[in-house]
């Protein structure tokens, strides 16, 4: 079970970045990259849970949450520049 949501969310977040390109406002766009925060946030805990209850090692738990950080580092930025781009001038 825990295989299928750690799936699951991991494939939601590339699949709202895309669908919120579709949108026609900056504000849905930012809408669905906060979807694809949450879902990354799902990985996260999904990926603490397999590490403590051993279904993978700390060694990758740690190259695979670093990868994770970085995905949210960066929809994070992303959120912040769409946010920016949104505002009238």
């Amino acid at each position: 079970g825990l295989t299928s949501q750690l799936r699951r969310a991991a494939v939601s977040i590339p699949a709202n970045i895309a669908e919120g390109t579709l949108r026609s406002s900056d504000a849905d766009f930012a809408r669905f990259l906060h979807i694809a925060l949450g879902s990354a946030g799902e990985v996260d805990y999904y990926l603490l849970l397999a590490r403590d209850l051993k279904f993978i090692d700390p060694d990758t738990h740690s190259i695979l949450d670093a990868s994770l950080q970085e995905v949210k580092r960066m929809l994070s930025a992303l959120v912040t520049r769409v946010k920016h781009d949104a505002k009238p001038a």
